[in-house]
Formats: C-alpha cells, sequence, structure tokens
C-alpha cells in the first residue's frame, strides 16, 4: 500500500512588531534643516576663499583643507 507524501506542518513565525510611521508633514522642517546644514558645509568645504569670502584670511580654507581634497575640490 503506497502512502501519500506528507509535508511536514509549517513552524509559527513570531509576529513582528508593526513600524512606526512618520507622517510626511513632520519630517519636513527636519529634512529641510539638514538639507541647510548640508548646503553651509558644502559652501565651507568648497567656496570659501577668494571673491565669495565671508571670513577674512585663510583660516576656514585651511580648516577645511584636507575634506576639499576628499571631496575633489581643486584648492591649489
Amino acid at each position: 500500500m503506497a502512502h501519500p507524501a506528507v509535508s511536514p506542518a509549517p513552524l509559527a513565525q513570531p509576529a513582528l512588531p508593526a513600524l512606526p510611521t512618520i507622517p510626511m508633514r513632520e519630517l519636513v522642517p527636519f529634512l529641510l534643516f539638514g538639507g541647510l546644514l548640508a548646503l553651509l558645509g558644502l559652501y565651507f568645504v568648497g567656496a570659501e576663499q577668494g571673491a565669495l569670502s565671508i571670513f577674512g584670511g585663510n583660516y576656514v580654507h585651511e580648516f577645511v583643507h584636507d575634506a576639499r581634497h576628499l571631496l575633489g575640490f581643486p584648492c591649489h
């Protein structure tokens, strides 16, 4: 007599807790602030010298010198 192939019962998986959702209107101010900080940082690393300089001297340039090279901005 042939026995039908019986697969074992699947193991029960624990239910994962639902991730909290954050409405976009609550995220927008933080995203804008982060974007403005990123643009300000990019300005100081990439353009803070010469005619567009806000601060006199080479202090900012020397402070971000290695970051300029890392990001591919020429400075010599």
